[in-house]
């Protein structure tokens, strides 16, 4: 801790990171523990994240993540689809289709952010606000190829006609990006992808993940 920040805030920041790494909750003599603080101090840092709904606790006494996240969690999305948008503009205008940026909303794939190009004579209509299984489409395969090799770039993913017939895609995930998962990518009317989509889509996706860094 330095002079200039606030030990209960890091505290409490703490509790929710914690809170939110186990699906089953933590008491209060687990937080203790894992906070290396007395347990008056935890029952001081619940209640007040108690009261801005951002815990709660169970019959059991086990405190968990509060409906109250989920808020804050809702503008998060504007703010990443501003940060992506450049390199998704560049993206469309280059490849000559749509392209998009999607992120991982619960066993979903959920394109938040959507450019089509301007001076095409056709693409494909995708809009912000779509969503599939992860398993199925580019975008989603791009994501769980990242957690299927965490350690590694694994590249981009193509796919065809799993998402609409005669349509196929090229997606490649986001990386480094903390607290983030998603995708970039691009939905084209073809046969195959062309060769040089995939390089494209891998370099947009750098590109949204620095900005969002």
């Amino acid at each position: 801790m330095t002079a200039e920040t606030s030990q209960t805030l890091d505290r409490g920041l703490r509790v929710l990171k914690l809170l939110a790494d186990t699906d089953h909750g933590l008491t209060v003599t687990e937080l203790s523990v894992r906070l290396g603080v007395n347990r008056t101090v935890v029952y001081r840092l619940l209640a007040t994240l108690e009261q801005h709904a951002l815990i709660r606790r169970d019959l059991g006494g086990r405190a968990r993540v509060g409906l109250g996240v989920l808020r804050l969690g809702r503008q998060v999305h504007p703010l990443v689809r501003e940060a992506a948008m450049p390199a998704l503009r560049s993206l469309a205008e280059d490849i000559g289709a749509t392209a998009h940026l999607t992120l991982v909303d619960g066993a979903d794939a959920l394109a938040v952010a959507v450019v089509e190009p301007t001076w095409t004579d056709y693409h494909v209509a995708y809009r912000a606000g779509f969503r599939h299984p992860l398993d199925r489409g580019a975008a989603g395969k791009a994501i769980l190829a990242a957690r299927q090799h965490p350690m590694t770039d694994p590249g981009y993913t193509l796919t065809h006609g799993e998402l609409e017939a005669g349509a196929c895609g090229a997606a490649a995930p986001l990386l480094g990006v903390t607290g983030v998962e998603g995708s970039v990518g691009v939905v084209m009317l073809a046969e195959a992808v062309p060769e040089r989509v995939g390089p494209r889509v891998v370099d947009a996706a750098r590109e949204v993940a620095e900005a969002l860094r």
